[in-house]
């Protein structure tokens, strides 16, 4: 039987050393990493090296040496995931501040568009749209309150010509999702916070019948990145007991305008045909003005 990759906090950071570890003063970083996950999730770099007795360039050697450009992205996931690793009402407590609890929120959700739009890889959305323009179909997995960005993103991608659904109908749907998904198909798995089950499972499903797996997450789990060809790393910290879901339909929003313009006739012979249909059914309040007369 495959050993499952483990998730927690300390064994993925481990998991990540050099072969032969780390010595001397980078230890001392990594040591602080596993024993205080807190102080290395909410601090900055300068208060991290004094905990551990080093300067500043050290913490941000050691975060190269652990597959990082540097502290800002390692703390990101390792924040990520020590939140992951936390109750809604333990996550709540880390986020009680002063001032308006509205005002925060909004302010977490500019930080973390900043944050998405310093370090996400366009290439990779390049990618995942090319794969969805080239598949016989592609299956969406987003449970939960996720499922509103799986949802924004099979909408939007079915009205520019592509055969896209999202599964959030629990685990009899995602199993009838899965009976029939195989090579030519696209999986895209969406969670984050503490990842559901059935989205790991699907993935891994999937990636067994050859089909091509892609994930959208803030943290993403040994078992879910290991069936996934790109992962996508999404900020997701909200300001109280749930994650925020701003910075993930932005990628949503992003994908599909990306998809779009990969065959702009086949988009627009497709939105053509659905303003028809709106226009017959009588679905909208405003409607287009008719075209004048030449």
């Amino acid at each position: 039987m495959t050993r499952r990759p483990t998730d927690s906090y300390e064994d993925w950071l481990r998991d990540r050393l050099p072969p032969r570890g780390l010595r001397g003063k980078a230890a001392a970083v990594l040591e602080v990493l596993l024993s205080h996950p807190r102080r290395a999730s909410f601090e900055s770099a300068g208060e991290l090296a004094q905990i551990a007795g080093v300067n500043v360039a050290t913490v941000t050697r050691t975060a190269q040496t652990l597959g990082f450009a540097g502290w800002p992205s390692l703390q990101q996931e390792l924040r990520a995931r020590y939140l992951s690793s936390l109750s809604a009402g333990q996550v709540a407590a880390e986020h009680r501040g002063t001032g308006s609890p509205s005002s925060r929120s909004l302010r977490r959700d500019l930080d973390d568009l900043a944050l998405l739009n310093r370090r996400l890889d366009e290439s990779v959305l390049v990618t995942i749209a090319q794969a969805i323009a080239e598949a016989r179909r592609t299956v969406i997995v987003a449970d939960g309150s996720y499922a509103a960005v799986g949802l924004a993103l099979a909408h939007n991608a079915r009205l520019a010509g592509y055969p896209v659904q999202s599964v959030t109908g629990g685990d009899a749907e995602l199993a009838n999702a899965m009976a029939v998904i195989g090579q030519g198909d696209v999986l895209i798995a969406i969670s984050f916070w503490r990842l559901y089950e059935s989205t790991v499972l699907a993935a891994n499903e999937a990636r067994s019948r050859g089909v091509r797996v892609f994930a959208l997450t803030d943290a993403a789990s040994p078992a879910l990145a290991s069936a996934a060809e790109e992962v996508v790393m999404v900020p997701a910290e909200g300001e109280a007991f749930f994650p925020s879901l701003t910075a993930g339909v932005a990628v949503a929003q992003a994908l599909v305008t990306q998809l779009a313009a990969i065959d702009p006739a086949r988009t627009g012979a497709s939105i053509e045909a659905a303003e028809a249909m709106w226009a017959k059914f009588g679905l909208l309040h405003r409607r287009p003005a008719a075209p004048a007369k030449p």
